[in-house]
């Protein structure tokens, strides 16, 4: 598709997350899929959209099958927005992420797409994930577990 310059129109994906925490833990992953430099990530579960599902509807569906956690949605937590490139295509992707709380479910039950799933400390992980923006949505989930604590006092 091309625009009224000639150029040609980026690639666009949506995708879907989820932050679950287990008190004072989040669940994180290891994908099979590596950084474009060849590292391993550290990561928090998203995928893409699937027709007829809701971003929300897709943030679990991806928790239960990267993580083997089921969990309860709580909150929407916001969107991450960035450009990666694919085969020599730039790529805009948009992620919505939304809190969880976990209900059942070893992180052992996880996919073929997952090469690790384990539970670590918030604030670890706050600093430890790969993305900027992960990083970022852990640090929201604490903040709003930490309100909602405050206003239990």
């Amino acid at each position: 598709m091309s625009s009224k310059r000639g150029r040609t129109a980026a690639a666009q994906e949506v995708s879907a997350g989820g932050v679950v925490v287990r008190g004072e833990e989040v669940v994180v992953i290891v994908p099979r899929r590596r950084a474009s430099n060849g590292a391993r990530v550290l990561a928090l579960t998203k995928e893409h959209i699937d027709a007829g599902e809701t971003p929300l509807q897709a943030a679990e569906r991806e928790v239960r099958e990267e993580t083997g956690i089921v969990a309860r949605p709580v909150r929407e937590l916001g969107e991450s927005r960035y450009w990666y490139r694919r085969d020599g295509r730039t790529i805009g992707k948009s992620v919505h992420f939304y809190l969880f709380n976990y209900r059942r479910g070893q992180t052992e039950d996880h996919d073929e797409e997952v090469e690790e799933a384990r539970w670590m400390p918030l604030k670890e992980a706050e600093k430890k994930l790969t993305y900027p923006a992960e990083r970022e949505m852990v640090t929201r989930a604490r903040e709003h577990l930490e309100e909602g604590e405050r206003k239990d006092r």
